[in-house]
């Protein structure tokens, strides 16, 4: 599943197509993703100008000038591409689409035009994800996003606000740094990362983390975000940026996905292991990790 540095890199790369443009037209080629689509959808995208894009945890948030917030979240395998020259071939008139456009693949489920031309288009083989529109003050009290903790990358998240979230905690804190209630975004693979930087084990109880650990921890989850942010992200396998090209992560990666292999912390003698977590599989150095 895309995690907060792939769905970043999608914000980036959608944010020159989108903003301050205006939606001429929304083709939607079926009624419900993961759930269904909010109802009057392709009527409350179409001649909407968006005013601004960002990402909120695992979520992509467009402001519409309606006031309304059109939410995105990709699930396992939705991507979102652009081409900034529509398609002069596309024929017309094809039924069972609200547009004359020529379809592309076979899972692409929505496609918007903006009024300068550009073509977005929502593709999503496993139709895991999902969209909704929220009211102008529907964020706060979104299902989505009103329990979501703060930014890993914003101020609000530091080494005062962890240890506190983290205090007495019977948990291990693999599985306490992906809950969404204590910090919003993090996912399997960079936490992995930031644990086998900051020399934390996986395992460890999240109430012993408060204090010096937490404050080693907290900038190491920052590091590993910045730099997986400026790769593009990790392609594992559908994720794409919004230009087609593959996320380069995943060639930085020290310990995820690498069982079996030499520890690559300088004078660690490790060998790195995996162990299935609630379902998840975690790679550490058990040396150096405690």
């Amino acid at each position: 599943m895309p995690e907060l540095p792939e769905v970043e890199t999608v914000v980036r790369g959608l944010t020159p197509a989108l903003v301050g443009q205006r939606i001429r037209r929304a083709d939607l080629r079926r009624p419900d993703l993961r759930f269904p689509l909010p109802e009057g959808f392709v009527g409350r995208l179409e001649g909407r100008m968006v005013m601004s894009l960002r990402r909120r945890a695992k979520y992509i948030l467009a402001t519409l000038d309606s006031g309304e917030i059109w939410l995105t979240h990709l699930g396992m395998t939705g991507r979102f591409t652009v081409d900034a020259q529509p398609d002069p071939q596309a024929s017309s008139g094809q039924a069972g689409h609200n547009s004359g456009w020529a379809l592309g693949e076979p899972h692409d489920h929505l496609v918007i035009e903006t009024q300068s031309g550009a073509r977005i288009t929502y593709n999503d083989a496993r139709r895991f994800g999902y969209m909704d529109l929220l009211p102008p003050d529907g964020e706060v009290t979104s299902k989505h996003l009103k329990d979501l903790g703060p930014e890993p990358l914003s101020d609000a998240f530091d080494a005062g606000h962890l240890g506190a979230a983290l205090a007495g905690k019977r948990t291990p804190i693999k599985a306490a740094l992906l809950d969404q209630r204590v910090v919003a975004g993090l996912g399997n693979i960079y936490v992995c990362e930031a644990l086998w930087r900051a020399g934390i084990s996986p395992k460890r109880q999240a109430h012993t983390i408060p204090g010096v650990r937490a404050r080693r921890l907290v900038p190491v989850i920052k590091d590993v975000l910045h730099a997986a942010i400026a790769a593009g992200g990790s392609s594992l396998r559908d994720y794409r940026q919004t230009s087609g090209e593959l996320g380069y992560f995943q060639h930085a990666w020290d310990v995820y996905d690498r069982e079996g292999a030499a520890c690559r912390k300088p004078d660690c003698p490790g060998t790195i292991v995996r162990v299935v977590q609630s379902g998840r599989s975690s790679f550490y150095c058990p040396k150096h990790q405690r």
